[in-house]
């Protein structure tokens, strides 16, 4: 048999991970790492957190999982704990980011579809978006890179520049159902979108009755600097995705919606085995005993800003590597000259920090929304070691 047991759809590096401690990861040849990457942005809270060990292993004790068949005390306490700190009224709970745009997306066409509009069932996209791997996800995004093996597509996507609200207005037809957009977009390389463009999709929403889909699958939950992104731009969406964080290692998502949006999913329109089972709520609730307090998301954003400073002044050090850093909160990129994977590579392999690439040639630097000015030193001197041996590496 020549195919590994793990199917091979990862490049996995040497790093192998067997115990987290706080923001570093240990792996089992004893290295440690300084955990800059949170598992794409979802160890919000880090490694071995208490809060979320003990709420995890409290619901161990009791009840891990019920069919959705059943009432849920549970799912119902901690949907009543987003709608109060959303915008919205409504949960759905998945297992997943992309289940939860998937649940997005259904939620949308059933807005019009319900009312008796059959027509109108095409999303506008946006250029390098992410937005999942099932086949809705992949078709939702302009990525060649995720079409190749799995054509034809799904119909219903139609695809323009991010952050141009003149092509976002002129694609709108008479299929049109809504926008799903990233108000940062993360695997796109930290673009952060204007105000002028979300408060434009808002406008354009509200005046020809389409559904504005915001997935803060990883700006969300404090990743930016507010619960979710959205509060940075004055509006309100009619359906979000969320995840990532909001498990802060557990495997969960949700799909949030106000009334009006959610009026088509009605019995037997949509459904989860596992979606809402009493052990993610009980990891949810741990999250939601954190970061949506008001003075946590401060430190997040004096944190990011700080971090980002100090990045600003560095890379001005290395004019031929570096470009420019970029972000909101401690959600940041950083753009290089150079395609990023390498350099990723080199600081993980030989400076024991962990960072995610991402479009656009940029670095991401995802850290746990925990750490301290001791972590961002460690941060510093490790980068600025890494860009140091990369150059003499590159000249010689």
């Amino acid at each position: 048999m020549s195919i590994t047991p793990l199917m091979p759809v990862y490049p996995r590096c040497g790093v192998r991970p067997v115990r987290g401690e706080h923001c570093h990861l240990i792996s089992d040849d004893g290295r440690r790492f300084l955990d800059f990457a949170s598992g794409i942005a979802v160890n919000a809270l880090g490694h071995s957190h208490p809060g979320l060990i003990g709420a995890i292993q409290k619901q161990a004790e009791t009840l891990m999982h019920v069919s959705n068949l059943y009432g849920s005390p549970q799912g119902e306490a901690i949907a009543r704990r987003l709608v109060d700190l959303t915008f919205a009224d409504t949960v759905f709970f998945t297992n997943s980011g992309a289940e939860a745009v998937e649940c997005a997306i259904k939620t949308a066409r059933a807005y019009h579809q319900s009312a008796g509009d059959e027509e109108k069932y095409e999303l506008i996209t946006f250029s390098n978006a992410f937005h999942g791997r099932t086949m809705a996800t992949i078709s939702a995004s302009n990525q060649e890179k995720m079409h190749k093996g799995f054509m034809p597509l799904l119909p219903g996507f139609k695809y323009v520049e991010f952050d141009d609200l003149e092509a976002a207005k002129a694609a709108i037809g008479p299929n049109t159902a809504g926008f799903m957009v990233e108000p940062i977009q993360g695997e796109g390389g930290i673009r952060v979108a204007s105000d002028e463009f979300l408060q434009g999709l808002r406008a354009l929403c509200d005046e020809h009755d389409l559904m504005l889909i915001l997935d803060e699958v990883q700006s969300g939950v404090g990743r930016a600097g507010t619960f979710y992104a959205y509060e940075q731009y004055g509006i309100e969406p009619d359906i979000m995705a969320t995840a990532k964080g909001i498990g802060g290692g557990f495997p969960v998502g949700a799909c949030l919606a106000t009334e009006k949006a959610a009026r088509g999913m009605t019995f037997g329109t949509h459904g989860s085995t596992y979606g809402g089972n009493p052990f993610a709520m009980a990891a949810i609730g741990a999250i939601l005993d954190v970061i949506p307090d008001e003075t946590f998301l401060a430190e997040v954003r004096a944190k990011g800003d700080r971090l980002m400073s100090r990045i600003g002044q560095f890379i001005g050090n290395y004019p031929d590597l570096f470009e420019d850093v970029h972000g909101r909160g401690l959600f940041i990129g950083i753009k290089l000259k150079v395609e990023p994977r390498p350099f990723v590579a080199h600081m993980r392999d030989n400076h024991q920090v962990l960072t995610v690439s991402a479009g656009d040639n940029v670095v991401r630097v995802l850290p746990p929304l925990v750490i301290d000015d001791s972590h961002i030193d460690e941060f510093m001197e490790k980068l600025s070691a890494a860009a140091a041996s990369y150059q003499l590496e590159e000249a010689g």
